[in-house]
């Protein structure tokens, strides 16, 4: 049942203002995703490595709204909202016995669809990531199939993520318990600060975060 980082998300309320994020602090160009039929939203990718990619994902003004919440709690997001890095996903090999094994809710497992792309992902039914996004998402792809393969290298990679959340250590412990591999740090926020994540990159122009 190992677990490892998938990808990174980042919300904004719309597409184009959430590339538009991305690209002025990576100084790279993202790559068109697709939409998401079954949560009435749309994403633009930039590829971090082999197996790996960051996502910016809004709600799709062309799609019917779903009867459920939409994911990643972006029907909470208002229009004057900022870009931020909101949540990361990672990938197990059976997401049933993670999600089972997790002492806390990471969500029910659903199918999705991104064009001819398939895949299960475990969604709260609040719509909002677990611990403020500071846990991750869980996601299973079918054998063999990634959507970072088919993206092109921007010259980008992943080096270190951090969440940031009042109770890091059951935080690690629903970690250990789904089985999660990778570098990932938890730490209490300073001061006041709410729970959020730190994504640093090397990029083509240096060091870079989100």
């Amino acid at each position: 049942m190992p677990c490892t980082i998938d990808h990174l998300t980042v919300t904004a309320p719309t597409l184009a203002a959430g590339v538009a994020y991305v690209q002025d602090r990576l100084g790279v160009p993202l790559d068109p995703g697709g939409a998401h039929p079954r949560m009435g939203t749309h994403n633009a990718l930039l590829r971090l490595g082999e197996g790996l990619f960051l996502e910016v994902i809004a709600v799709d003004p062309a799609a019917p709204a779903p009867a459920h919440r939409r994911w990643f709690d972006l029907d909470r997001l208002g229009a004057g909202a900022s870009p931020r890095l909101a949540a990361w996903v990672a990938r197990c090999d059976d997401i049933h016995a993670a999600i089972a094994a997790s002492p806390v809710s990471l969500g029910t497992v659903r199918t999705m669809t991104r064009g001819a792309l398939e895949w299960r992902i475990g969604i709260p039914e609040s719509g909002r990531a677990p611990h403020d996004g500071v846990l991750p998402m869980l996601i299973q792809w079918p054998p063999g199939v990634h959507p970072a393969a088919a993206l092109p290298e921007r010259g980008c990679s992943l080096v270190a993520l951090q969440g940031f959340h009042r109770e890091p250590a059951g935080v690690r412990t629903t970690l250990a318990a789904i089985g999660f591999s990778g570098d990932f740090a938890v730490a209490p926020p300073a001061g006041d600060e709410p729970p959020h994540l730190v994504a640093t990159f090397q990029t083509p122009l240096g060091i870079r975060q989100l």
